[in-house]
């Protein structure tokens, strides 16, 4: 009865939805408020039946209904409850009526905002929320149905259906297969949710976007309504990425943080053009500039994320984390070749009404750096989009499937991220409108005299390789203009209020969060860079079989095997854990536990590294193999993971700064003593 239930108010929201859409439009070409305003409650109305529907599915998960093929694929009677629930998004149809709760939840969250300024936007934001989640919930009830049932026949044949077939009889099934054991990581459990908040979140500005084509309102007033929903987007995006790396770290036993696995890009990509995205709006809304850019920009971001979950959900893809292969992935390709040609159609259409207010009059500019970084973003965008559909491209043309692999993407990519690096370290110093090689270099020869001084002492610490000491100095120069554009600004504060100079930090930035919020987000990726050049320079591994008592040596580090340990636990899994110390030059830092858990349900097994932590960076132990009944012992993998936790450091203090960048200011217009610290080139400033 669940079941039937929750199918049947899927259907209800889904007709909801397309009601919705198809009253928008025609409320929008006849003029005609109250159709839109019909089509307004009508996506009010999706988010409480789509929340049955979710709580329909999360009943018969913690219940153990095994008759129904999601449930009986994704969970068991050994699990937890926290992860029956978040098996909800442990699959793929699960994972769409996931996506569909959240997309109808954000686009009915925008039209309870005020609409007496933008009233004309709203059958348009409306019509294009609605399309997108009638598309989603179409895919759910059509293609990927979550509630369905196991029938067996006579004969013993199973059957997969809603409703009982002639002389079928509903599957017995004792227990499931249980969620896949690399999803239970925490950081898995709420990486996908962060993903999709970011993925639907940026559905709001492409919808306003395509509201001011359709209307021609061709000012910038459509960026300044989304600015901080582009922002949430953005944000919520980062930590999935973030939360993303963790994960691989901590699970996949290989000793790395990013592996350019293709559902990696897949997401990289919207982040990528949307990173673009709210770093080009600000020149609009500063100078009346790139307007039709900024349109590119976010229909790209909008395509992108439908893109990524085309290849996540169409099986074309082989990944460690992508679902198995199903039937949607024409029906999306479809639907992005449709949006797409729809928007970029409108674009063309007024094309001529977007032409920038004002035009670029120096090269050194602010403007002009953000426009070099835009390009540098979305050549990063173009390695990643060739390397993630070489493979098809390859099988369609030769009947191979050839992949690219790290090498590809790091060579690739390295020089294109040292530039942004660099420019993270110039832009913030720059003027608007026009900036010479004298002003600037006034401005800079400070901060870059002192990362000189730190390069020197990098050098005489021993490192000899050249892209390393580029990164190296690099990470200094942007944290040394960092800081100076906060000492400056809190100086000016000091001098003019009396104020001590933490109080004055204090309250200059909340007077202006979007920039000081975005420098705080400057300082979490050059920590975070700080993290990627130790694995990437200086990463070091050993591997060995060794018996008790025995060690192996790696950097100064001595790894001792002491015991194995092999048991059965209560949820299913069969764990091999061994227990090894760690010394450094002689003296003892710690004990640590690597493991294998196999879980007899999805016969599968899952590595649990043992890692000693600190800011200098990890030892990281794998239990690769072991024989104990014979002297041979185990076999270890050892990695020595150089500066690694700058990575998630950064990672905190990145999301620390979008959040403060988001807040809503607490004073709208700075202090004229204020004014020698200019306003940084950031994410956060949009």
């Amino acid at each position: 009865m669940i079941a039937e239930l929750g199918f049947g108010i899927l259907v209800i929201a889904f007709a909801v939805a397309v009601y919705s859409a198809a009253a928008a439009i025609y409320g929008g070409l006849r003029n005609q408020p109250a159709w839109a305003e019909s089509a307004r409650y009508g996506m009010l109305l999706t988010w409480p039946l789509i929340t049955l529907a979710a709580l329909s599915l999360i009943s018969l998960l913690l219940t153990g209904h095994y008759e129904v093929e999601y449930v009986y694929n994704v969970t068991s009677n050994s699990m937890p409850t926290y992860l029956k629930i978040t098996a909800l998004w442990g699959g793929q149809s699960g994972s769409l009526v996931f996506w569909s709760w959240l997309m109808s939840a954000f686009a009915s969250a925008v039209t309870l905002r005020k609409w007496d300024r933008d009233r004309e936007f709203l059958p348009w934001v409306i019509a294009v929320s609605s399309i997108t989640l009638a598309f989603f919930l179409g895919l759910i009830i059509f293609s990927q149905n979550p509630f369905v049932r196991i029938w067996v026949t006579p004969s013993g044949q199973q059957l997969l259906s809603m409703v009982q077939p002639a002389g079928a009889s509903l599957a017995v099934v004792a227990d499931g297969l249980g969620l896949n054991p690399l999803l239970r990581h925490p950081g898995m459990i709420f990486h996908p949710p962060m993903l999709y908040l970011g993925f639907v979140s940026f559905v709001i500005p492409y919808a306003f976007a395509i509201a001011a084509l359709v209307t021609g309102r061709t000012d910038d007033r459509w960026i300044r309504i989304t600015r901080r929903w582009t922002l949430v987007a953005w944000l919520f995006l980062s930590i999935g990425l973030f939360l993303g790396m963790r994960w691989a770290y901590d699970v996949l036993g290989w000793g790395g943080f990013w592996g350019w696995d293709a559902v990696e890009v897949a997401a990289l990509m919207p982040w990528l053009a949307g990173t673009a995205f709210v770093h080009s709006v600000m020149i609009q809304e500063k100078r009346g500039m790139m307007k039709r850019w900024n349109m590119v920009l976010i229909i790209l971001t909008y395509d992108l994320v439908i893109y990524g979950t085309f290849l996540t959900r169409s099986g074309v893809l082989s990944s460690v984390h992508a679902f198995a292969q199903s039937s949607i992935g024409p029906v999306f390709f479809a639907f992005i070749g449709i949006t797409f040609g729809i928007s970029l159609g409108l674009l063309l259409y007024r094309w001529p009404e977007l032409k920038s207010e004002m035009q670029m009059t120096s090269v050194l500019s602010r403007e002009a750096l953000f426009l070099l970084n835009n390009l540098l973003f979305m050549a990063l965008l173009v390695v990643c989009f060739w390397g993630v559909n070489f493979p098809l491209l390859s099988e369609l043309f030769t009947g191979q499937k050839v992949t690219v692999g790290p090498p590809f993407y790091t060579s690739a990519t390295g020089p294109l991220w040292a530039g942004l690096l660099l420019l993270m370290g110039v832009a913030p110093l720059s003027a608007w409108g026009r900036s010479t090689v004298k002003t600037l270099g006034k401005a800079i020869w400070k901060p870059f005299a002192a990362s000189l001084v730190v390069l020197a002492a990098v050098i005489a610490a021993g490192t000899r390789e050249v892209s390393a000491l580029i990164g190296f100095w690099l990470v200094s120069y942007v944290i040394l203009v960092t800081l100076y554009e906060y000492l400056r600004g809190a100086w000016a504060r000091h001098r003019r209020a009396g104020e001590n100079l933490l109080l004055a930090l204090w309250r200059l930035i909340g007077r202006n969060r979007r920039r000081y919020g975005g420098y705080f987000i400057h300082l979490g990726v050059v920590l975070a860079a700080l993290g990627v050049i130790g694995m990437q320079f200086f990463q070091t591994n050993t591997q060995g079989s060794i018996p008790v008592g025995s060690s192996l040596q790696l950097d100064g580090y001595t790894i001792t095997y002491r015991s194995l340990a092999i048991f059965d636990t209560p949820d299913g899994r069969n764990v091999a854990r061994a227990v090894v110390d760690v010394y450094k030059n002689g003296a003892f830092l710690a004990e640590l536990y690597p493991r294998r858990d196999y879980y007899y349900a999805s016969q599968q097994p899952m590595t649990i590294p043992g890692v000693r932590s600190s800011l200098g960076g990890d030892i990281y132990v794998d239990l690769v193999d072991w024989q104990p009944i014979t002297t041979e012992g185990a076999t270890f993998k050892i990695y020595h993971n150089p500066l690694i936790n700058w990575l998630w450091i950064g990672g905190l203090t990145f999301v620390l700064g979008a959040l403060i960048a988001a807040w809503p200011d607490g004073e709208k217009a700075p202090a004229p003593s204020e004014a020698p610290a200019k306003e940084a080139a950031l994410p956060g400033k949009a």
